[in-house]
């Protein structure tokens, strides 16, 4: 990328946010429903675009259809920032018919994580945009108050608060790394490998996170990930929560630890490497501006967020 990527415009108390599924459908609308009170609370205005509800089948609607709902959301004046209500599976499906002369013209913020990491990295990578990996309208609800603290905090364009997550581990030191923030959910990026919708993560910082993998899985896309040369020449990597789709947490630990180990022995020399960093699928979700640099910190375990590496609009 040869330019800064654009920060879109904060957002401010009473702005609107544009709540769609660009994937699957909602499956408990009851967090759904706590998530937009929770929302509206905050002092903001919540506008849906599209169904809202639960559906039977993986995807929420047609993929003309989810398209098309992104496109309204992010042409309506109104609307400030977009974001995801859930993930699932979807947002592959539609990478090829969006609009990125719209985004880039209209510059604002989408948020999600999952099957979202699709869409968080096209619009970095063909419009140019700063976009949000952090919980979406389904999850906030069931998030930790940091999580939460952090989602509103950034979204109105605090990004001061250095972020030390509590029980970080330091796989390895490597100094201190700095890039820009790039990745999300494993699954999904290792889908995109081989695609226009690629991109090259040298000197970058990766995100890394799973949820309802078996080991083997895990293992198997990280070592795809190492094959094609992907985890050589970062600045630094983060893994977040890798869970077997429950909260047990005893499972999630034992899951975690062995991902922690294959991860040590395929990662390239020399950068930083920490692991139970705060995002993933459980209640620890830490909102990250993806496309805007930071610097691991491995002395003090602190991650700054750069803001002079992007430009605001």
């Amino acid at each position: 990328m040869s330019k800064r990527p654009i920060l879109p415009p904060r957002l401010q108390r009473g702005d609107t946010l544009g709540l769609l599924c660009p994937a699957g459908p909602v499956r408990e609308m009851r967090h759904l429903q706590a998530g937009i009170q929770l929302i509206m609370d905050m002092g903001f205005v919540v506008k849906v675009r599209g169904p809202a509800e639960p559906g039977e089948g993986y995807l929420a609607d047609s993929d003309a259809r989810r398209a098309d709902n992104l496109h309204a959301l992010w042409a309506d004046e109104e609307v400030k920032a977009v974001l995801a209500i859930r993930g699932g599976f979807g947002c592959l499906r539609l990478i090829d018919r969006l609009d990125f002369e719209l985004f880039q013209r209209h510059p604002k913020l989408l948020i999600g994580f999952s099957d979202v990491t699709v869409l968080l990295s096209g619009l970095l990578q063909q419009a140019g945009l700063v976009t949000f990996h952090g919980p979406m309208a389904s999850s906030l609800v069931r998030c930790d108050e940091q999580s939460i603290a952090s989602f509103f905090s950034l979204l109105t364009g605090d990004f001061s608060e250095p972020i030390r997550p509590k029980g970080l581990e330091i796989l390895r030191s490597g100094g201190t790394g700095q890039g820009r923030l790039i990745g999300g959910n494993l699954t999904t990026l290792v889908h995109l490998l081989g695609t226009p919708w690629d991109r090259n993560w040298d000197d970058c910082i990766l995100l890394l996170e799973d949820t309802g993998e078996s080991l083997y899985r895990l293992d198997r896309m990280l070592t795809q990930l190492a094959l094609a040369g992907r985890l050589e020449r970062l600045a630094g990597l983060l893994l977040g929560t890798f869970d077997p789709g429950s909260d047990n947490q005893l499972a999630t630990l034992r899951l975690q630890e062995a991902v922690w180990a294959r991860v040590m022995e395929l990662a390239g020399p020399g950068y930083p490497v920490w692991a139970n960093f705060p995002i993933g699928h459980q209640g620890r979700n830490m909102t990250l501006p993806i496309g805007m640099e930071a610097v691991m910190e491995s002395g003090t375990g602190t991650l700054r967020l750069l803001t002079n590496s992007v430009e605001a609009v």
